[in-house]
């Protein structure tokens, strides 16, 4: 199982690389909403009253968010395109178990997210940014990147295995992913919204973890932007969420 885990993988990060357009565009999108958004309300955000954190800074938590969510989700489209070009179905008459086809794409998605999103921190912006992250706070950053991206690939495995073409695709992703990122505090925060605004972000596993997300950055240093909950409920809720995610990605995949 392992061997073909690897073999899948492998094929989602050479396939994704063998695009440059996908690569480009996956890190331009969340470049621009990062400038002009960002330095557009810098100048007149403030959160809970406090003058101590810029919008560019508790923007980019949630930019980190938006390339890792659409960089995973979007990787999935190979099962369309597996389908189409006849490689799915020798998958699936090959001795591998179904949940090898399961691990080896969200693997994979989880990789590629993480692989974009280090090189947002590392090559562009991080130093435009007054972020008091620590070499522990960096680490934990790319450790939680790595979960939420594997939870987010396994949920689009779970859309695209039933969808039949690239359109139907790509309609439900327009659809879901841009409102899924928003109401995740990733552009504002959760604290002072409507009610009927702020349940739906309490309820979208996005906004927490986002939350954890954000207190990687502040790791062992005072200050910072927190979550809409505590800590430990913010893991847990996120953490249920991926795993229920991955669960029922493994029975779709196992229905055929």
């Amino acid at each position: 199982m392992s061997l073909s885990v690897y073999t899948l993988l492998l094929r989602e990060v050479i396939r994704f690389y063998r695009q440059p357009n996908r690569v480009i565009g996956a890190l331009l999108q969340p470049l621009i909403f990062w400038l002009l958004i960002g330095s557009g309300l810098n100048a007149s955000f403030q959160v809970g009253g406090s003058s101590d954190v810029s919008y560019l800074e508790y923007f980019y938590p949630g930019v980190l968010l938006m390339i890792l969510l659409f960089t995973s989700i979007f990787s999935t489209i190979t099962i369309i395109e597996d389908r189409r070009d006849g490689f799915l179905q020798g998958v699936l008459v090959a001795p591998v178990p179904r949940a090898a086809i399961v691990i080896g794409k969200a693997l994979g998605g989880m990789l590629l997210g993480v692989l974009q999103c280090l090189v947002f921190m590392l090559l562009m912006l991080t130093p435009m940014v007054d972020l008091p992250i620590t070499p522990l706070g960096f680490a934990a950053a790319v450790l939680c990147l790595a979960v939420i991206g594997f939870g987010l690939t396994a949920l689009g495995v779970l859309m695209a295995w039933p969808l039949k073409s690239s359109q139907e695709y790509h309609a439900l992703m327009s659809v879901l992913l841009l409102p899924l990122w928003l109401f995740s505090g990733a552009a504002f925060p959760v604290d002072g919204t409507p009610a009927w605004l702020h349940w739906l972000m309490q309820v979208n596993p996005l906004t927490h973890a986002l939350a954890l997300l954000r207190h990687c950055f502040y790791v062992g240093v005072e200050g910072g932007v927190m979550g809409p909950a505590p800590l430990t409920v913010s893991f847990a809720y996120a953490a249920l969420a991926g795993v229920a995610t991955f669960v029922a990605a493994l029975l779709i995949v196992r229905r055929g």
